[in-house]
Order: C-alpha cells, then structure tokens, then sequence
C-alpha cells in the first residue's frame, strides 16, 4: 500500500463568507514587546492569499467592539495556518489585550484576507524592501513564499529596528538567505545595545547608506512598511534621488487617509458630476446632511461637521459599519464588510457614495 493511500481529502478553501472565526493555536515571543500568534481553523482549510495581506480582527475588548487589521506573517505556500506579529504598543487597546489577554485555544472573530500590497500582484526581477519594526510583517510574508517557491528573484531586503534586541527574524532571514542566492540582507540599528555581538549598520537609513546598501535601488521596485515617519522620509529620500515613484509601494494602517488613486478618482468623479446632492439621514439622531454625488458618505458627514466612527476611510478595517435603513448607495470596500453583510443593508460609510437619499440606523 502506498503512501498516498492514507491521504485525508484536500482542505476546503478558507472563505470569509463562511467562515468567521479562528481559533489561537500557538504564541511565539519574537522579542521583548513583539509576539506572534498563530491561528487556525476549527475544520480543516486551506488559507489562500497573497503574501503581503492582511485579516481584520473583530474584538470585544472592556464592553467595546473593536476592529484592527494585521498583515500576515505567514505565506500562502504553507496554507494550513496562518500567523499575525503583533508588537505592543504602549495605551493601544488591541494590541495590548492580543499580548495579555488572548491565550491558546480562544476562537477570534475574523475577516478578511484583503489588501493589494503583494510583490506577487505585481511580479518584477528586482525588489528592495525596506522594512521599519513591525512593519517587517508584509516583507517577511512575500519573502517566506520566494524562498519556499524557489524563486530566482533579486531582493535587497533592509530591515530597521531601534537596537539589536528589536530586530525581527534575523535568524530566518539568514536562512533563507543561505538558500537564495540573489537575497541580500542589511540590518540598520539606531543604537548599539550592551553587550551585543550585532556588528550591522548602526544609525538611521538615509539616502546616503541606502545608497551604499543598494547602489541599484533606482532601478528596483520598491516596497516598504513601517511608520508613518519611517515611510514619510523614505518617499522623501527617492523623490530627491530621482526614483519613479510608480514603482513604490507602501502599506500602512494608520489610514489616515484614503489611498491617492482613491482620492483622484473621488476628484475625477466630481468634476464630472452633476452638481444634485442626495440627503442622508441618521435616524436616531434626526441629524441630516448633503452627499454630493462622488462624494462618500463619510466625507459628506465630515464636511457637515457630524463625527462618524471611521479607522482605516478605505474600507478594510470594517470600524464605520452602519445599517441602511433605505436609499441605494455603491460600495467600493477592501475587504471589510462580508457580501452577505451587504445584501442585509449594511454599508461601510468610508467607501460608500449615495445614489439616492439614504437613511441610516445611527
């Protein structure tokens, strides 16, 4: 009898539309502040995703709901379980309560995966990633799917961390870069730590260490995550340099504001637009404002000083959810609202534009 005799039928695709929830099945400690959790469904499935999106966390935490989204750390290639690495930061609610509270065993509310920042959805030859902290979770992802699909592709992977002891997956990273020939790594710590045997670049990755890292970095396509100050000096360091930035790509989830082709293409509809607004009305409140059409229906509310709950304003986190009560509206979202959320009338204001007068259940 052979091997494959006793192979259990292949895992049922993993679907948000079905199912919701993910049950903690390890914690890792990465660092002092950074862990990381791996999740996997009750009956078995198959996690299908491009290395570099994220799932969004639906938490009851002191009585509030709660939505935060986190990039996934694994890849695809190993589609049994799926990882987030979760740093703690300091006041944050969710991440907090993911370090002190969430143990193994407990089942969380999940949507998602969502997201277009994949090195996969747009192949190239040469890749640099740039990488601050936590925000090495998207490039570990898309880094772990090259190595185990044998890819030839050329990649400078440059990580920064404060010191030596918030560096994240050094040791796998040399690993893989054992095994892949055209992956080259370069660690930047501000400071030295005492004691440390680290003998990387220390200080911050300006233009001029970029350069020396990857003197080619002009003719590479570009992927970054990190903080907003981190991101901010490196878009600040290419465009002084020259780079086309149509080859830069970036993942925050700050959101502090909607994505620019969103925002053009907001404009773009405006303009072409005729100039009759809909009304839309918050039925607990009696409160009423104009939605010009193009204009979502958070903006609108904005602009008539009313404060609605919102996080990420591009329809991935899910935190701005509200019932429809009548009106039709069109819905451009990135993952946070399920279709069948939408065929029961809700909508997420953020990435909604009105189509007629509207009544909501707020």
């Amino acid at each position: 009898m052979l091997p494959s005799d006793f192979a259990a039928p292949a895992p049922q695709p993993w679907c948000a539309e079905r199912d919701e929830t993910l049950r903690c099945v390890q914690i890792r400690q990465e660092t002092h502040d950074v862990r990381t959790f791996v999740l996997g469904a009750d009956a078995p499935r198959s996690f299908r995703y491009l290395p570099g999106q994220f799932i969004t966390l639906e938490l009851d935490i002191a009585g509030r709901r709660m939505n935060r989204c986190y990039t996934l750390s694994s890849t695809p290639t190993r589609p049994d379980l799926v990882s987030i690495t979760v740093k703690r930061v300091a006041g944050g609610p969710v991440s907090n309560w993911l370090h002190d509270a969430l143990r193994v065993d407990m089942a969380l509310s999940v949507r998602g995966p969502g997201g277009a920042f994949s090195c996969f959805a747009a192949p190239a030859q040469r890749y640099l990633f740039l990488s601050g902290g936590s925000g090495i979770t998207p490039l570990m992802s898309m880094t772990r799917a090259l190595h185990d699909l044998g890819s030839d592709a050329d990649v400078v992977f440059v990580h920064c961390a404060r010191s030596p002891a918030d560096l994240l997956f050094p040791e796998e990273l040399g690993l893989m870069a054992r095994n892949m020939p055209h992956l080259r790594l370069a660690m930047v710590c501000e400071q030295q730590a005492p004691g440390s045997a680290y003998a990387g670049h220390l200080g911050r990755l300006d233009a001029a260490r970029l350069a020396h890292i990857a003197p080619d970095f002009l003719q590479r396509d570009i992927y970054t995550c990190g903080p907003a100050p981190f991101m901010a000096a490196i878009r600040a360091q290419l465009a002084d340099a020259g780079f086309a930035m149509s080859r830069y790509r970036q993942e925050s989830f700050s959101f502090e504001a909607p994505q620019a082709a969103d925002a053009a293409e907001t404009r773009s509809e405006r303009s072409t637009s005729s100039a009759t607004s809909y009304q839309v009305r918050l039925q607990k409140t009696g409160a009423e404002f104009a939605c010009l059409p193009g204009q979502t229906i958070l903006e609108a509310a904005t602009a008539a000083g009313l404060r609605l709950p919102f996080s990420c304003a591009n329809g991935a986190c899910g935190t701005c959810k509200s019932k429809k009560i009548s009106g039709q509206v069109e819905i451009r979202h990135s993952g946070g609202i399920r279709q069948r959320e939408i065929d029961q009338g809700w909508i997420l204001p953020c990435c909604s534009r009105a189509l007629s007068d509207i009544a909501l259940d707020r």
